[in-house]
């Protein structure tokens, strides 16, 4: 395994967040409820703007199917961000009702020190990943 190459202070470059939340029922209202908390707790716990937003993966579990998750990001104001919505594989045993998020952003922090947001529930599928992080200020457009 190869030890990927400093930057230079201040570089931005291409990082991966991810995280996870479960909803109480396949509900569009809550559906988008949730969409919009876990987008906004990786925006704030990563300090990212929706300028360093490049796309983003949602996908939800086979019994979430009344609504997709990218319509509320589009409701947060993320109208070029590309957005994909696909369905979870069905494992046996796997928590329901999951909205899981898949987010490329530009930042000059190293992979490392990338805040992956796992809530409610659904931190028990990463508890490795799920300790809160610190917060700055909100990244969200007013009004949202």
């Amino acid at each position: 395994m190869t030890t990927p190459t400093s930057q230079a202070p201040g570089a931005f470059t291409v990082r991966a967040v991810r995280g996870a939340t479960q909803v109480a029922s396949d509900d569009p209202a809550l559906i988008e409820q949730a969409t919009l908390e876990l987008l906004g707790e990786i925006l704030l716990r990563n300090g990212l703007s929706e300028a360093d937003l490049i796309s983003i993966v949602f996908t939800a579990t086979h019994d979430l199917c009344s609504a997709f998750p990218a319509a509320a990001a589009r409701k947060l104001g993320l109208t070029d961000v590309p957005l994909l919505c696909t369905a979870e594989i069905a494992v046996p045993g796997s928590l329901d009702r999951v909205i899981r998020v898949l987010a490329h952003v530009h930042s000059p922090q190293p992979r490392d020190a990338m805040h992956h947001v796992y809530l409610g529930a659904a931190a028990a599928l990463r508890p490795d990943l799920s300790a809160p992080a610190p917060r700055t200020d909100s990244p969200l457009p007013q009004g949202a």
